[in-house]
């Protein structure tokens, strides 16, 4: 029996197959972390809270913030040191870390602080960028990670939908507090109430923000109508809200109508391309009530109405034909405690998973999501829009991590 078992044991480590041998020999690595705080205009957020770094301390990592870097989230230097970050009083010593989490693009002064063969993961912004943006983080043979690539197990791209609902809540928000405003809207309460005809909204898009945003402005009481150019994407928001609601493919006559007696129109159109279409004329808008209210949420791909242009969190409306336009991009950064969280129960099992599998280059081979977000991996430009863009040498991902195999 004994001499049976032993051969059992024999021929199983035989037929073991490759995948499972490199998973019995990993190793775990102690990972250390760098949180500069973010310096590029109306950025607030910050990639980590006190919760994940305890977390990640507990594990052996080491984290390094940058003193301030969560103050505009409410996140203090006491609360990062007392979960067990170190806190650096300069971003020169933030970027000697091994991976460096940033929200923003870093900047081109942050560029020249970047060490040899570093891990960044931060938004990659494409339409921003420039050829030596790319060319010098090749020099450097940084493995670059957009955070808007990154796609969950599900298929889902991870940080875009988290900020796209806090943006849909957040938009009706906004639009409620300009709305009461006696100088900027209506001096008209969001909702509806007894005996009081509700407040109309008009939304524009039903994708993830068109859904968020219809969530809340349903639950305070307010008639809701949805136009989107795809039935597909009407009737999945029409399934998850369950509820009926008012939708309609972008017809002109009805969506006329529909602004006609809008108290807020709420644009929420997100272009796979990169820039929104117009939808919403100027014409349209001079036909709204006096003291409506329109968020253009699609700002941050150019806008979807016609009379938008980009305003800030320090100015964030203008009037025109008598609506209040809010037009302010990166509406997330308007609350960057709760966007912030948002980006930490995302990233913190990442760099947990990293620790575990050996280092980030394992994990990429190993997570095929994580691997959509990689646009340099070790100073090789892996990301086939980047290299058409900046006429810039590509290498597949996959031919890459078959090699490292």
């Amino acid at each position: 029996m004994e001499g049976s078992m032993s051969e059992i044991s024999r021929r199983s480590t035989v037929i073991m197959p490759m995948e499972e041998t490199l998973e019995v020999g990993k190793q775990r690595v102690s990972l250390t972390i760098g949180v500069p705080r973010e310096i590029s205009l109306q950025e607030n957020r910050i990639m980590l809270v006190p919760e994940g770094v305890r977390l990640l301390v507990n594990n052996g990592h080491k984290v390094l913030i940058e003193a301030g870097a969560g103050e505009a989230g409410h996140f203090h230097d006491l609360e990062f040191s007392q979960a067990g970050a170190l806190i650096v009083y300069s971003p020169e010593e933030v970027f000697k870390s091994d991976v460096i989490l940033k929200v923003a693009p870093p900047t081109p002064a942050e560029m020249d602080m970047l060490k040899h063969k570093q891990v960044l993961l931060s938004a990659l912004h494409m339409p921003m960028q420039r050829e030596e943006y790319f060319r010098t983080l090749m020099a450097k043979k940084v493995t670059g990670l957009a955070l808007e690539m990154i796609r969950d197990a599900s298929g889902i791209l991870s940080v875009i939908r988290a900020m796209s609902e806090i943006a849909g809540c957040e938009s009706i928000f906004i639009a409620a507090e300009y709305l009461a405003c006696p100088e900027k809207g209506r001096a008209k309460m969001f909702g509806g109430f007894t005996g009081i005809p509700p407040t109309e909204v008009v939304i524009i898009g039903a994708g993830t923000v068109g859904e968020y945003a219809a969530r809340s402005a349903i639950g305070l009481g307010a008639m809701v109508k949805i136009f989107d150019n795809s039935v597909y994407r009407l009737r999945r928001l029409q399934g998850n809200l369950n509820i009926r609601v008012f939708t309609s493919i972008l017809q002109p006559n009805t969506l006329v109508e529909a602004l006609r007696s809008a108290d807020v129109l709420i644009g929420a159109i997100r272009s796979p391309g990169g820039k929104s279409p117009c939808v919403i004329t100027e014409g349209m808008v001079t036909g709204m009530k006096e003291g409506a209210i329109l968020i253009d949420v699609s700002i941050d791909q150019g806008g979807c109405i016609e009379t938008s242009k980009p305003t800030t969190h320090s100015n964030p409306v203008f009037q025109l034909h008598g609506v209040t336009h809010y037009c302010v991009p990166n509406i997330p950064s308007r609350v960057p405690h709760t966007a912030s969280q948002a980006l930490n129960n995302l990233f913190v099992p990442v760099l947990l998973d990293a620790g575990a599998e050996g280092g980030f280059e394992h994990l990429i081979r190993r997570d095929a999501g994580l691997r959509q977000g990689v646009y340099l991996y070790n100073g090789t430009v892996t990301n086939l829009s980047v290299s058409k863009t900046f006429n810039l040498p590509f290498q597949d991902i996959e031919l890459l991590m078959a090699a490292f195999q």
